[in-house]
């Protein structure tokens, strides 16, 4: 571990004894005696999703491609219905047996609902997304026959993908016109999805987002505390254009087991500098607001008796003072700052076999959930690292493979009591993220979610200032 040495005295600093917190527990089905399992991808084998679309059905897709490309797009879906075996992360992913064993409704092309693009190279970025545009209005006036949209884009059309500067991205614009009318799209890329080499994993992956996407709940956390508790994500973007818009983008206020996948969209007014961005007292205030009136809307009128507000840079009083106002004397309020990329790095030390030294190197990098408290505020807290939890074949389970794991810095800048609760948080929602197979992620999905719905709203010219369900960004 780090530690500064004084050429004064030749003493050594000493860091405060670390914690390894416990891997958290995913559950399957509603209820206190849920079936529970650290392991994503085996918990919905053995149990299936947590909830199901809310029509109880299968997953019906829609399509939207290139002419001449659907019949490839339909072929690359149905394998999805297969079993494949993994070929790559043996330790984490098991086989793959098919999606309706998985997820226990089939995953079928949605019927009547399959547009092809006119047979022409579109002339630019805003072409192609017009038509676009038009295609999935088309299939919107038939909203009540599908539930997800996917779109193949083919390799001829990679050059419009994004622009060289970076402002546009296809993506965040189809996704941002789609929000606005209610429907989820599935985006597929020629030269990667349909060319990827590990298909078990691509299945895994492309499942459970299917699923999320068209209304269903893969799985959600065990609840951290016996007291209800919201949590919030905050992000910020600078809208381009010529009005500089100011827009604060809040993730939805999720409940003690992670559930709820909307969020707030809020304009704050003009801009600021984003590399310190920060709000007004009113302007938390507002935003706030805005979200605590969407958690009594889901929770008959109640509001929690804890939130936690996750945002990148530290808290401000004033912004602070905001947040309290919005929620109110009855809701226990814990404000955290979470630095995604601190310089800090660590090894692991073990005892030496031979005993001829103190320590030796261990030969796997530092344990997922190691704390190392360097403040009475907070610390340094590794989500990602060795997992020998999620392992499905006895191994060790290292998903940086040779890679130093990097660390979060905790900064609690409001709220009281131990810091166990805190870490317990960040672990638990490390493994919130439906977009992906992987067993956690190196940030909590509060600040995840909320930094990618930035993204897109920064690579937009408008959307409308509302409230949008997080699977229609996904």
């Amino acid at each position: 571990m780090n530690a500064a040495a004084s050429r004064d005295t030749g003493a050594r600093s000493r860091l405060p004894a670390h914690v390894v917190a416990a891997e958290p527990a995913l559950t399957f089905a509603p209820g206190p005696s849920a079936p529970r399992n650290v392991h994503p991808l085996l918990g919905l084998l053995s149990h299936g999703p947590y909830a199901l679309p809310p029509h109880g059905g299968d997953v019906r897709v829609a399509t939207i491609t290139a002419a001449g490309q659907q019949q490839r797009l339909f072929g690359f879906l149905r394998g999805l219905r297969g079993r494949h075996d993994p070929t790559d992360r043996p330790s984490y992913i098991p086989a793959y047996p098919g999606f309706a064993s998985v997820m226990k409704v089939d995953v079928l092309p949605a019927a009547g609902c399959h547009l092809e693009l006119p047979d022409v190279q579109p002339a630019g970025q805003d072409e192609l997304l017009e038509s676009l545009g038009r295609a999935v209005s088309e299939l919107h006036a038939r909203r009540d026959r599908w539930d997800v949209i996917a779109f193949l884009l083919p390799e001829a059309w990679e050059p419009l993908r994004e622009s060289p500067d970076g402002r546009y991205r296809l993506h965040d614009r189809l996704k941002a016109m789609a929000a606005s009318l209610g429907c989820p799209i599935q985006m597929l890329r020629e030269t990667s999805a349909l060319s990827f080499a590990h298909f078990a994993s691509l299945a895994w992956r492309l499942s459970i987002a299917l699923l999320a996407k068209a209304g269903g709940v893969p799985w959600r956390i065990e609840a951290t505390s016996s007291v209800e508790t919201a949590y919030i994500g905050l992000s910020y973007a600078i809208r381009g254009g010529s009005s500089n818009e100011f827009i604060t983008c809040c993730s939805q206020v999720m409940g003690s087991d992670g559930g709820g996948m909307e969020f707030v969209a809020y304009n704050v007014g003009a801009a600021r500098d984003l590399d310190n961005p920060h709000l007004s007292r009113d302007e938390m205030r507002a935003v706030m607001s805005r979200s605590a009136q969407l958690y009594q809307h889901r929770r008959a009128g109640h509001l929690p008796r804890r939130l936690t507000v996750h945002k990148k840079l530290r808290w401000r009083p004033e912004e602070i003072q905001g947040v309290l106002d919005a929620w109110g004397p009855g809701t226990d309020v814990e404000c955290v700052s979470i630095q995604t990329d601190p310089p800090w790095r660590a090894a692991e030390l073990e005892a030496d076999p031979s005993g001829t030294r103190r320590s030796v190197p261990s030969g796997w990098p530092l344990r997922r959930g190691t704390f190392v408290q360097l403040s009475p505020y907070g610390g340094l807290l590794w989500l990602t690292g060795t997992a020998p939890t999620l392992s499905v074949r006895g191994r060790e389970y290292n998903p940086s493979v040779k890679g130093i794991p990097v660390p979060v810095f905790l900064t609690r800048d409001a709220g009281q009591g131990p810091l166990d609760l805190m870490i317990a948080d960040a672990m638990a929602l490390s493994k919130m993220n439906w977009n992906n197979d992987a067993p956690f992620d190196g940030e909590p999905v509060t600040m995840r979610y909320s930094a990618n719905l930035a993204k897109v709203i920064g690579h937009v010219p408008s959307l409308p200032d509302d409230v949008y369900q997080y699977r229609l960004f996904m």
